[in-house]
């Protein structure tokens, strides 16, 4: 039986993609979301996976609804 994990590189994907459909850069997003550039970066390139709170910082940074990135990260899992 296959069990999907959370692949932190469409993570990363979706929230970069997110962020640059918006028109942001990365200093932009991560400080609208008061989270380091760095961090923010790590997210994107799939290094760290964010905790509920910076992906919740996050989206509303980019003015969505946690649970509307949720879903984008599910259509690529699946």
């Amino acid at each position: 039986m296959y069990i999907p994990t959370l692949d932190p590189m469409i993570v990363g994907k979706v929230i970069s993609d997110q962020r640059k459909k918006k028109g942001m850069s990365q200093e932009v997003l991560s400080g609208l979301a008061d989270i380091g550039r760095t961090h923010l970066s790590a997210i994107e390139r799939g290094e760290r996976k964010p905790t509920l709170e910076t992906l919740f910082r996050i989206a509303n940074a980019l003015d969505m609804r946690m649970s509307e990135i949720v879903i984008e990260i599910e259509k690529l899992l699946y």
